[in-house]
Protein backbone atom coordinates (compact mmCIF):
# COMPACT_ATOMS: atom_id res chain seq x y z
CA UNK A 1 0.00 0.00 0.00
CA UNK A 2 1.07 3.48 -0.89
CA UNK A 3 -0.03 6.91 -1.17
CA UNK A 4 -1.11 6.17 -4.91
CA UNK A 5 -3.90 3.52 -4.14
CA UNK A 6 -5.62 5.34 -1.18
CA UNK A 7 -9.27 5.65 -1.19
CA UNK A 8 -11.92 6.17 1.61
CA UNK A 9 -13.63 3.24 2.45
CA UNK A 10 -16.68 1.42 0.94
CA UNK A 11 -19.78 3.22 1.39
CA UNK A 12 -18.06 6.19 3.44
CA UNK A 13 -18.57 8.92 0.42
CA UNK A 14 -22.04 10.24 -1.65
CA UNK A 15 -21.42 10.99 -4.93
CA UNK A 16 -22.00 14.77 -5.96
CA UNK A 17 -25.49 15.53 -6.64
CA UNK A 18 -25.96 16.61 -10.77
CA UNK A 19 -28.43 18.96 -10.93
CA UNK A 20 -29.48 20.77 -14.27
CA UNK A 21 -28.79 18.22 -16.87
CA UNK A 22 -32.15 17.44 -17.93
CA UNK A 23 -36.11 16.68 -17.04
CA UNK A 24 -34.98 12.88 -17.05
CA UNK A 25 -32.89 12.85 -14.09
CA UNK A 26 -35.82 14.07 -12.28
CA UNK A 27 -33.43 17.57 -11.12
CA UNK A 28 -33.89 19.48 -14.29
CA UNK A 29 -36.38 22.33 -14.91
CA UNK A 30 -35.35 24.85 -12.25
CA UNK A 31 -32.61 22.49 -10.72
CA UNK A 32 -33.77 22.79 -7.06
CA UNK A 33 -34.29 26.27 -6.82
CA UNK A 34 -37.73 26.99 -6.90
CA UNK A 35 -39.59 29.15 -9.49
CA UNK A 36 -38.01 33.14 -10.04
CA UNK A 37 -36.94 35.10 -7.29
CA UNK A 38 -33.13 36.22 -5.92
CA UNK A 39 -32.54 33.05 -4.84
CA UNK A 40 -32.63 31.26 -7.95
CA UNK A 41 -30.54 33.48 -9.93
CA UNK A 42 -26.93 32.85 -10.74
CA UNK A 43 -24.21 34.10 -8.42
CA UNK A 44 -26.80 34.67 -5.54
CA UNK A 45 -25.03 35.68 -2.61
CA UNK A 46 -26.49 37.16 0.74
CA UNK A 47 -25.21 39.65 3.18
CA UNK A 48 -23.87 37.85 6.57
CA UNK A 49 -26.96 39.02 9.18
CA UNK A 50 -29.42 39.76 6.53
CA UNK A 51 -33.09 39.56 7.70
CA UNK A 52 -35.14 40.11 4.36
CA UNK A 53 -34.56 43.92 4.45
CA UNK A 54 -35.88 43.94 8.15
CA UNK A 55 -33.25 46.01 10.36
CA UNK A 56 -30.40 43.52 10.96
CA UNK A 57 -30.31 42.91 14.81
CA UNK A 58 -26.52 44.21 14.79
CA UNK A 59 -28.05 47.28 13.35
CA UNK A 60 -30.89 47.46 16.41
CA UNK A 61 -29.04 46.95 18.98
CA UNK A 62 -27.23 50.09 20.32
CA UNK A 63 -23.32 50.24 20.46
CA UNK A 64 -21.26 50.91 23.81
CA UNK A 65 -18.17 50.96 25.78
CA UNK A 66 -14.83 51.62 23.76
CA UNK A 67 -11.65 49.36 24.19
CA UNK A 68 -8.59 50.99 25.71
CA UNK A 69 -5.75 50.17 23.11
CA UNK A 70 -3.32 51.24 25.82
CA UNK A 71 -4.51 49.04 28.02
CA UNK A 72 -1.85 46.70 29.60
CA UNK A 73 -3.40 42.52 30.90
CA UNK A 74 -1.41 41.08 33.84
CA UNK A 75 -1.92 38.05 34.69
CA UNK A 76 -2.29 37.33 38.33
CA UNK A 77 0.28 35.08 41.10
CA UNK A 78 -1.22 35.42 44.45
CA UNK A 79 1.51 35.30 47.19
CA UNK A 80 -0.24 32.28 48.48
CA UNK A 81 0.79 30.32 45.22
CA UNK A 82 4.45 31.47 45.53
CA UNK A 83 4.42 30.36 48.80
CA UNK A 84 3.46 26.62 47.87
CA UNK A 85 5.97 27.02 44.88
CA UNK A 86 8.61 28.24 47.16
CA UNK A 87 8.25 25.04 48.97
CA UNK A 88 7.80 22.81 46.63
CA UNK A 89 11.20 23.72 44.63
CA UNK A 90 12.70 24.67 47.90
CA UNK A 91 13.66 28.39 46.13
CA UNK A 92 14.41 31.49 47.32
CA UNK A 93 14.44 33.97 44.57
CA UNK A 94 11.23 34.03 42.12
CA UNK A 95 11.11 35.42 38.94
CA UNK A 96 8.94 35.17 35.84
CA UNK A 97 11.31 32.24 34.54
CA UNK A 98 10.76 30.17 37.52
CA UNK A 99 7.02 30.84 36.96
CA UNK A 100 6.92 29.80 33.34
CA UNK A 101 8.53 26.76 34.29
CA UNK A 102 6.46 25.95 36.25
CA UNK A 103 3.28 26.56 34.24
CA UNK A 104 1.72 28.85 36.15
CA UNK A 105 2.31 31.89 33.29
CA UNK A 106 3.04 31.68 29.52
CA UNK A 107 6.69 33.32 27.97
CA UNK A 108 4.96 36.20 27.04
CA UNK A 109 2.71 37.16 30.04
CA UNK A 110 3.02 40.25 32.19
CA UNK A 111 2.83 39.38 36.45
CA UNK A 112 1.46 41.03 38.55
CA UNK A 113 1.89 39.77 42.32
CA UNK A 114 -1.70 40.04 44.13
CA UNK A 115 -1.55 39.45 48.20
CA UNK A 116 -4.03 36.94 48.50
CA UNK A 117 -2.67 34.44 50.64
CA UNK A 118 0.28 33.80 53.41
CA UNK A 119 3.43 34.29 53.01
CA UNK A 120 5.97 33.01 55.46
CA UNK A 121 9.07 32.40 53.53
CA UNK A 122 11.55 34.96 53.10
CA UNK A 123 11.11 35.51 49.20
CA UNK A 124 12.83 37.40 46.95
CA UNK A 125 10.36 39.00 44.13
CA UNK A 126 11.11 39.71 40.81
CA UNK A 127 7.62 40.68 38.84
CA UNK A 128 5.75 43.35 36.14
CA UNK A 129 3.64 44.91 38.93
CA UNK A 130 2.90 44.38 42.60
CA UNK A 131 -0.31 45.44 44.33
CA UNK A 132 -0.06 47.28 47.80
CA UNK A 133 -1.02 44.14 49.76
CA UNK A 134 1.78 42.13 48.23
CA UNK A 135 4.88 44.54 48.69
CA UNK A 136 3.62 45.09 52.34
CA UNK A 137 3.05 40.89 52.75
CA UNK A 138 6.28 40.25 51.10
CA UNK A 139 8.32 42.65 53.00
CA UNK A 140 6.71 42.14 56.27
CA UNK A 141 8.07 38.51 55.54
CA UNK A 142 11.98 40.05 55.39
CA UNK A 143 11.41 39.63 51.54
CA UNK A 144 12.35 42.16 48.88
CA UNK A 145 10.16 43.16 45.93
CA UNK A 146 11.94 44.41 42.54
CA UNK A 147 9.85 45.83 39.47
CA UNK A 148 11.11 44.41 35.70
Amino acid sequence: MDLSNLKPAQGSTKGKRRIGRGQASGKGGTSTKGHKGQKSRSGYSRKIGFEGGQMPLQRRVPKFGFKNINRKEYKGINISTLQELADARKVTNIDVDLLVEAGLVRKDSLVKILGNGELKAKLNVKAHAFSKSAVTAIEAAAGTVEKI
